[in-house]
């Protein structure tokens, strides 16, 4: 039987329009049911593995497979929760990682897994890509911040196909995630039905309208012969999310328990839509935490950043150009601090409750899975500067949070240098809805107050573009009044901002000193002095 067919109807006069939001993570699938007017009425959570290879701390792939299973128990999970009916639901609109990339062949099939946003592997590629586009003066290379990352589409691409000779006669395109599991709901069957989302294609592949798409073929061919015709084979409609992808098929209508033929709009990634659900406008900065930190931001005009992933218009909100930027490694570095321990996520925060900016003499360099913005090097790893034999691993937690808050700052100044507006700070994402210290620690850092939502906001994002699609609302802003939760304030501590302050002079120097491969040397002979300094006097104003 179809899923939620066994649900008495409920009474229509009595009912409000109600939509799916499908939020694909690095770990997990959600999918909220949301209705108009009370907002997420019900919700379903599933798993699936990050492959990783022991031997290559850059190798992290995902089984398609996986995702759609994982999408079908969560979409059940979801409607047995909200007790409505499949049939009720007018849109289902999805958001995912990126750049998660999967090659395919003629019949819209994959060829191999996807290589996940976290996958580093394609280092030499991108380093490439780089240089070629300086050399070649390629103007799309300064909309992505001046570098093209191992994180991102056309390095994943050719470095699948330097390693998979024996694939590249069936490889018919390459797609992002969001938009290939939406051709895949949509019933699609060939490469070039499927509608591309300009939030992926504009911050990971180089794609300009004002530039004519994609770069040239000739460009792609001086990065590697292989490259030869990939861009006609990426050829499509390419849309911003209040356009349509397609209408739900029959085959998977009946899969996933839903009516066939509702709208799917266009997708994005997760933390652009986050953006979105966290209600975003116009000089708001949305720092979006959570396997990663990806940093969103809107405005009506904005030119070149260096060292961010992509000036894009439309990317986040379709009336405004959208800017991202962000760490490699946020809760994923957590997460590792906490399996070291050997205890628990809770029971370890729980721990630096009571910690103080600057008490621990710890400074952290949170590199550990490459530097993402400003750097845009997957080379680095992470670092920690004045350990002694008493610190724990509380201490150890407590520095990678205020050594992430740093970078955050780091990234906040190369925006406003380069004219994006930064008025207020908002925390979207999964763990400052678990982790005030974190919330804290941040608005001392960057020394402003920080939003956070009173609810999560996961997977909303995706349902204001859902209700777009299903005409329910005249427009996004209207949406977000009506479904973004309002934010409590987390404001600075002057004490600990004083700390932070000096504790960030020194930061900046080692960030872009160690960080940069062509840095002048520095004096680095008063860093640790200084660390032991600042703590002796935190701890001493007890």
């Amino acid at each position: 039987p179809r899923l939620g067919c066994a649900l008495p109807r409920p009474d229509r006069r009595l009912t409000v329009p109600i939509v799916a939001g499908v939020d694909f993570g690095t770990q997990s699938v959600r999918v909220s049911i949301v209705d108009s007017v009370r907002g997420v009425i019900g919700h379903g959570v599933s798993e699936y593995p990050v492959l990783r290879d022991r031997r290559d701390p850059d190798f992290a792939t995902q089984s398609h497979a996986d995702h759609m299973r994982a999408l079908t128990a969560a979409m059940a999970t979801a409607l047995a929760d909200a007790k409505v009916r499949g049939s009720d639901v007018l849109a289902l609109a999805l958001d995912t990682t990126g750049s998660t990339v999967i090659p395919v062949d003629a019949g819209l099939k994959p060829l191999d897994d996807y290589y996940l946003w976290c996958d580093h592997r394609a280092k030499d590629e991108a380093a490439l890509i780089t240089a070629k586009a300086h050399e070649l003066g390629l103007e799309a290379i300064h909309l992505c911040g001046g570098v093209y990352s191992s994180e991102w589409g056309f390095a994943k691409l050719l470095h699948w196909l330097r390693h998979n000779p024996d694939k590249r006669s069936r490889f018919a395109s390459a797609f992002e995630h969001c938009d290939y599991v939406a051709g895949v709901l949509c019933g699609y069957r060939t490469p070039r039905e499927v509608p591309r989302s300009i939030c992926a294609m504009g911050h990971k592949w180089l794609w300009s309208a004002t530039l004519g798409g994609l770069p040239s073929e000739a460009f792609l061919v001086a990065v590697d012969p292989l490259l030869a015709g990939v861009r006609e084979k990426l050829d499509g409609p390419y849309r911003t999310s209040d356009h349509i992808a397609g209408h739900l098929s029959a085959e998977w209508a009946a899969t996933l328990g839903l009516k066939a033929g509702i709208p799917i709009p266009v997708g994005a990634f997760d933390a652009h839509w986050d953006a979105m659900g966290a209600g975003v406008t116009e000089g708001d900065v949305v720092n979006v935490l959570g396997t990663a930190t990806c940093i969103m931001a809107i405005a009506r005009e904005a030119g070149r950043v260096p060292g961010v992933c992509g000036v894009v218009p439309g990317s986040i909100h379709p009336g405004y150009i959208g800017v991202e930027s962000g760490l490699s490694a946020c809760g994923y570095l957590f997460e590792a601090i906490t399996k070291r321990s050997g205890r628990s996520a809770a029971e370890l925060t729980a721990g630096i409750a009571k910690h103080r900016a600057g008490e621990t003499g710890l400074l952290r360099l949170t590199w550990d899975n490459g530097d993402r913005t400003v750097l845009v090097n997957p080379n680095l790893g992470g670092v920690t500067l004045g350990w002694n034999l008493n610190h724990t691993a509380e201490d150890d937690l407590f520095s990678a949070i205020e050594g992430t808050a740093f970078h955050t700052r780091v990234i906040f100044e190369r925006m406003q240098e380069h004219g994006v507006p930064i008025r207020r700070v908002i925390h979207g994402g999964g763990i400052p809805q678990k982790n005030e210290v974190l919330n804290q620690v941040y608005a001392n850092v960057l020394g402003v107050p920080v939003l956070v939502p009173e609810r999560p906001i996961t997977s909303l994002g995706s349902a204001l573009f859902a209700f777009l699609a299903a005409g329910v609302f005249p427009d996004l802003e209207s949406a977000q009044r009506a479904l973004c939760p309002p934010n409590r304030v987390v404001e600075p501590q002057p004490a600990a901002q004083k700390v932070y302050t000096e504790l960030y002079t020194i930061y900046r120097s080692l960030y872009y000193g160690m960080g940069t491969p062509d840095s002048a040397p520095m004096a680095m002979g008063a860093v640790l002095p200084e660390l032991r300094r600042i703590a002796a006097e935190v701890r001493a104003a007890d």
